[in-house]
């Protein structure tokens, strides 16, 4: 019983102080995503940076910047690459979307962004940061993502086209046959 009760104030004891701790800096957690489940040439990309303040103080001076996408292999179309955000408080987030749209196809290294910010009011020096890297994706032709998700309506109609000569003739073949006996027990009904 004696040890129950040192423990209990062992616990009282590390409760009540752990609450006077002095205010953690901000500390940023940094992801890209690419929201597109398909990359094709000459087609909008979606990309999604998101960043969550874990810290005890607001991040301050955040500044995004993101350097994979040169001006020869992609077009901005909305949304900018470099950003500044001048606060996020702790325990919230931050997200940002560009849409980029690319001129080539082929493999492509989708490298990390970085991040700075200052993790306090006092800090002198920013925190320099890199995102998650998603990877390498293939960016596919234009004409291939065609050929596989279009509605082929040419196709199909042309098929039609020519499906009908073997429809169309059996049926027409039928119906004379058909009306020819039927005007012949018509003739034998009359009699």
């Amino acid at each position: 019983m004696d040890t129950w009760l040192k423990i209990c104030i062992v616990v009282v004891f590390a409760v009540a102080t752990t609450g006077n701790e002095e205010a953690t800096p901000a500390k940023l957690l940094f992801s890209k995503q690419i929201l597109n489940k398909y990359l094709v040439e000459g087609m909008d990309i979606v990309i999604k940076y998101s960043l969550f303040n874990v810290g005890g103080t607001a991040a301050l001076d955040v500044q995004v910047a993101d350097n994979t996408f040169g001006p020869q292999d992609f077009e901005v179309v909305g949304g900018q690459l470099k950003v500044t955000i001048d606060r996020i408080p702790p325990g919230s987030n931050a997200t940002h979307v560009v849409v980029i749209r690319p001129s080539k196809y082929g493999y492509f290294n989708f490298t990390a962004a970085e991040v700075s910010y200052l993790p306090s009011e006092d800090a002198a020096e920013a925190l320099v940061g890199l995102s998650s890297e998603p990877g390498q994706g293939a960016i596919v032709p234009f004409k291939e993502y065609d050929r596989k998700f279009s509605p082929h309506l040419l196709d199909w109609l042309s098929f039609a086209v020519m499906s009908m000569p073997s429809l169309v003739l059996p049926y027409a073949l039928w119906y004379s046959s058909k009306t020819k006996y039927e005007a012949i027990l018509t003739q034998k009904k009359d009699k």
